[in-house]
């Protein structure tokens, strides 16, 4: 029998099937890579057939990838980020630095990740960035797959060889609106805050993590009124007098805070920190590895810059 890499008919096929998983779906990954869905099933088909083995079942509107598909999946994502690491490296060659890096960020980060790409793009401009913005959980999910080269977490799993440096201090602040009777008090007893309408982040958020941490060491509950999942949108009630709620300093200062308060509460703010994450055993790009010396070397600078 011929070996596997002899009977894969094209990389394109691979990155068919890296679309479809992605995407959860034929008629997705189709729209994303502007082919019919005959084109992309029909692919698939032949990859299939070129392995020996189905590589997923469709159950009702749900792909679900065999064994085989996803080891498949993982050898089709370690081809093509060697292709990556070759197109970076003969830039770099050339003296350029071209390519790709991909982050994967919290949701909260937002914020605070622009600044620290910002200057880093200036300097090389033939840089392409892929971003993802979710929760929490969601990132982990993405860590699982080992698509990006970066992740940044406040609270990173400990469930994984990571490589992590510190970023910038994230203080998760209790906040009201400007007319609320909290706002011209000092020293807010916390069990009297807790105590409040409370508008809290969904489950998998990195900050419902932190303040369900903090609570739990305090021995208190939140009386929570409604459960959000958007900073924006939490900021936006609290200014409509529907509670209070404690978010991120950085979504105040660089998201804006017009018509909010930021209180006076014992025991708050609570301490966290961002990190910059990369699972330990994945191999570095050229672009990956002159981001990480720019961290290294600005992060101190740009993080002071951040907040008040």
């Amino acid at each position: 029998m011929a070996r596997l890499h002899a009977r894969v008919g094209t990389i394109r096929q691979l990155e068919i099937l890296l679309a479809v998983y992605r995407n959860g779906s034929i008629t997705k990954a189709s729209k994303q890579l502007h082919l019919t869905q005959p084109t992309v099933s029909g692919q698939l088909k032949k990859l299939a057939d070129d392995v020996g083995v189905p590589l997923y079942e469709q159950i009702g509107r749900r792909l679900m990838f065999t064994e085989a598909g996803l080891e498949l999946i993982k050898g089709a994502r370690e081809v093509m980020d060697s292709f990556d690491r070759l197109e970076m490296k003969l830039a770099d060659l050339q003296g350029l630095k071209a390519g790709t890096l991909k982050m994967a960020v919290v949701t909260t980060s937002k914020y605070l990740i622009p600044h620290f790409l910002g200057e880093f793009v200036k300097a090389y401009p033939a840089i392409d960035i892929v971003l993802k913005v979710a929760n929490r959980q969601q990132i982990i999910e993405q860590l699982e797959r080992a698509e990006y080269d970066f992740y940044v977490f406040s609270h990173p799993p400990s469930n994984f060889e990571l490589d992590v440096i510190p970023l910038a201090a994230n203080p998760l602040v209790p906040i009201a609106a400007e007319s609320h009777p909290l706002a011209r008090q000092r020293k807010i007893p916390f069990e009297q805050f807790a105590r409040e309408p409370f508008l809290i982040r969904e489950m998998g958020s990195g900050t419902r993590h932190a303040i369900e941490q903090h609570l739990k060491n305090a021995g208190l509950d939140l009386n929570v009124r409604m459960t959000i999942e958007s900073n924006e949108a939490i900021k936006h009630c609290v200014m409509s007098e529907l509670g209070v709620s404690i978010l991120s300093r950085h979504t105040l200062a660089l998201g804006g805070s017009e018509g909010l308060k930021e209180l006076d509460v014992e025991h708050l703010p609570i301490r966290s920190q961002w990190y910059l994450a990369r699972l330990a055993g994945k191999e570095m790009s050229v672009i990956a590895s002159t981001f990480l010396d720019y961290v290294q070397a600005q992060k101190d600078r740009l993080s002071t810059l951040l907040l008040p």
